[in-house]
């Protein structure tokens, strides 16, 4: 079994590193100390299991869990936290199984056993659970998509602008565009504060707005900083726009 252990606390790392040695369970491949090196590592030596810390500055390890989910053959993956109201929420995004720190020897095994029937088994996932007692979640720090097989992370704060097609949306930033299979309303609901509708079909990030021009046929469009496309603002949100540019 190929392991790779996932927290942002060297001792907590070598502590599992021991014990999986004490155990011969497995081999640890890799460690790393954010979700997005965990990201990176996974696509590069591709582990049977994760051991994943939940609380990681930055991306945490249930927004880490929710990425991997989207590879081609995602990994086991199994929590590690000294927080047990994340449990239920741990279990949903589809962990094998979920040890509270500190983690004994015993636990670790059973887990590692576990993981290992589900991954030859292909079984996948765990039994889903209800929220209930859990802490409400926060907003991701990245979305993903999918591109050419591999998984493209697109940090939320270097996001131009949304804009829906049917049931795709488009992310934009200024490396380019990816597609992603969201609702608009979720997205403006999950990072409100950062973005203002400016269409039915568009949320603009407000730290890239730049001005509004008007058309020769009387429409306005909005100018975002570093980029030359422009965007349609209609009626419904023109005045809105206006008074949040104007402060």
């Amino acid at each position: 079994m190929r392991i790779l252990v996932v927290d942002d606390e060297r001792l907590a790392r070598e502590r599992l590193r021991n014990l999986i040695a004490e155990l011969g369970v497995g081999e640890v491949v890799g460690e790393a100390a954010t979700g997005r090196d965990a990201l990176e590592i996974t696509a590069r030596l591709e582990p049977d299991v994760l051991l994943l810390d939940i609380r990681m500055p930055g991306m945490d390890g249930l927004e880490t869990a929710a990425h991997l989910a989207k590879v081609d053959h995602p990994p086991a993956v199994i929590f590690t936290t000294a927080y047990g109201d994340y449990a239920l929420r741990a279990f949903e995004t589809q962990a094998v199984d979920y040890l509270l720190k500190p983690i004994r020897k015993d636990r670790l095994e059973q887990a590692l056993q576990g993981a290992r029937r589900l991954n030859r088994a292909q079984l996948g996932a765990v039994e889903e659970a209800g929220n209930q007692g859990a802490p409400a979640p926060r907003a991701r720090t990245h979305l993903s998509a999918r591109v050419h097989g591999d998984i493209r992370l697109v940090p939320i704060e270097e996001v131009l602008y949304f804009q829906a097609d049917q049931k795709y949306v488009t992310v934009r930033d200024q490396q380019g565009q990816v597609l992603i299979e969201e609702a608009l309303k979720s997205l403006e609901e999950e990072f409100g504060e950062r973005f203002v509708r400016i269409h039915r079909n568009a949320l603009v990030a407000r730290r890239a707005l730049e001005r509004l021009e008007r058309t020769g046929t009387g429409r306005y469009q909005v100018k975002l900083k570093g980029i030359e496309e422009r965007l349609e603002v209609s009626r419904r949100h023109l005045s809105g726009l206006r008074r949040l540019m104007r402060g």
